[in-house]
């Protein structure tokens, strides 16, 4: 059954659109990064998702019911949106047995998790005190208490040193491992081209694209097959399409298989024939740069 489906939702206020008419489906067992510029709507997208903005228009359906439908909602649907949207004067500890209580949780599910997430030895002082990498472990902590089929976390690196990093996002390819659904936004391309299986990236409140990394990736038009010869000027002569320099061609629209193929044919030798693809940033720049609310 499908994690998440967003149908056609829409939310407004007064006369700015946050988002409008998006629809997609987020899978279980992968992490589906959720992309977009500022301002695109990944916030108020992922608040409709857990009820706590209601839709002008539209509606989404967790394991096929609302949010709002569930029983014990934690236990089906962990999140993480604000890190410090807490209580400063509790402890960790405390703060995470009053949300257990309030979702008939095993206490001894709140010391796994403090310990899952290396705060056990913190867990008394006061939230207050916490460093934002300290609080971004907190909020995680609260996710995964429920231990929970379905994880949402808005930029969960957020604050968090490399070994944090490394940690979050360990975790989140193991979860998706178990079988469980990840869906995470994040600004930090670098990351979600080591961590995610699948993107839904937005723009302005609309639906750019839901596909594979690796296919949004091959898609960009900065992807391109290097081809080297020593015999270029004939090979670029006999493929058309190709870019010229001093030392290689660049061809694009083209396969290597394409390429070999037709240059075999012509007895042409090659010393080289790569298919150079963009990083998941440029891909993702390329696409959006149509969306962006600010240019400099």
């Amino acid at each position: 059954m499908t994690a998440i489906q967003a149908m056609n939702l829409t939310k407004r206020y007064g006369e700015t659109v946050a988002v409008a008419d998006l629809s997609f489906d987020v899978q279980p067992g992968q992490v589906t990064g959720f992309l977009g510029p500022n301002g695109a709507g990944k916030s108020t997208t992922m608040r409709m998702v857990l009820g706590l903005d209601h839709p002008s228009s539209g509606s989404v359906l967790i394991g096929g019911s609302p949010y709002r439908e569930l029983g014990h909602p934690l236990r089906k649907v962990g999140a993480l949106l604000d890190a410090k949207a807490v209580h400063g004067g509790r402890s960790a500890r405390n703060h995470l047995l009053a949300i257990a209580q309030s979702n008939a949780i095993p206490a001894a599910r709140v010391e796994a998790v403090l310990e899952l997430v290396g705060l056990t030895q913190v867990a008394k002082r006061r939230i207050g005190g916490f460093s934002l990498g300290m609080s971004q472990r907190l909020g995680i902590a609260a996710a995964l208490l429920g231990d929970p089929e379905i994880l949402l976390f808005d930029e969960p690196v957020n604050g968090l040193d490399p070994d944090g990093i490394l940690w979050i996002r360990t975790l989140m390819r193991e979860l998706a491992a178990e079988g469980r659904t990840v869906f995470v936004s994040s600004h930090l391309m670098s990351e979600m081209a080591q961590t995610a299986d699948h993107l839904v990236v937005i723009g302005k409140g609309r639906l750019i694209t839901d596909t594979s990394v690796q296919e949004f990736i091959g898609r960009s038009s900065q992807a391109y097959v290097r081809v080297r010869s020593p015999r270029l000027a004939e090979v670029a002569e006999l493929i058309r399409v190709g870019e010229l320099h001093q030392d290689h061609l660049r061809v694009s629209g083209l396969e290597p298989l394409e390429i070999g193929t037709m240059t075999a044919r012509a007895g042409l030798p090659l010393e080289e024939l790569t298919l150079v693809r963009p990083s998941l940033e440029s891909a993702y720049m390329e696409l959006t740069k149509d969306s962006l609310e600010y240019t400099s």
